[in-house]
């Protein structure tokens, strides 16, 4: 963790361009990423959802949006069918041009390719459901810290689509190595909420 503690150091953000520290991190995280075994990978996404699963962020959302996970992500399918079996209205990302949206997933049966290789729904099936009423959104990220700054793959999607979420509780489901001293943050990135790793649960705000 040495080398990441000394990324997060503020005064480095003051000497040299935080895009620069940006791409470090994003480098690093990246590299441990790809290092977890598939056992780990589904071991400690279980133990991360089956939190979030008994947290009242998720128990009193009518309304919940939550990614596709990548092979490297928390896995999050198991709580997708969850979500769907709870009758919780669930809404996954769609990226149109340089906009994302939320689309109503009725099943995991309606998914298809999407822009940059990522599941979506189904063109023929499709429903955007307005930022302004999704109650919470899980938010991916490469790192988080402790004051809710989070570490995105750079495309900007989720800071544009997340200020029009005004009434939605933003909750990182994050490895335990995701949570950094400092993420290095610009004026356009979003914060989150809440994160939940497998042995730690943190409450930065809530914005309602």
């Amino acid at each position: 963790m040495r080398l990441i503690k000394n990324l997060m150091m503020t005064t480095i953000y003051k000497d040299e361009n935080i895009s620069a520290q940006k791409k470090l991190l994003r480098r690093e995280m990246n590299t441990r990423l790809a290092n977890l075994s598939v056992e780990e990978r589904v071991n400690l996404s279980r133990a991360v959802v089956e939190k979030f699963l008994a947290h009242p962020i998720y128990q009193n959302s009518k309304v919940i949006m939550a990614y596709l996970s990548t092979s490297e992500e928390i896995q999050l399918q198991e709580f997708l069918l969850i979500a769907l079996a709870d009758k919780k209205i669930l809404a996954v990302p769609f990226i149109e041009g340089r906009e994302m949206y939320a689309a109503m997933l009725p099943s995991l049966n309606e998914l298809e390719v999407g822009a940059y290789g990522i599941l979506t729904v189904k063109s023929d099936c499709r429903k955007i459901i307005d930022a302004a009423k999704i109650d919470g959104v899980i938010t991916p990220g490469l790192a988080f810290d402790v004051h809710g700054g989070r570490l995105g793959k750079g495309g900007g999607f989720y800071d544009k689509f997340l200020s029009r979420a005004i009434n939605a509780k933003k909750v990182a489901l994050a490895y335990d190595f995701q949570i950094v001293d400092e993420v290095p943050m610009e004026p356009h990135d979003l914060t989150v909420d809440f994160f939940i790793t497998p042995t730690k649960n943190f409450l930065i705000r809530l914005t309602n």
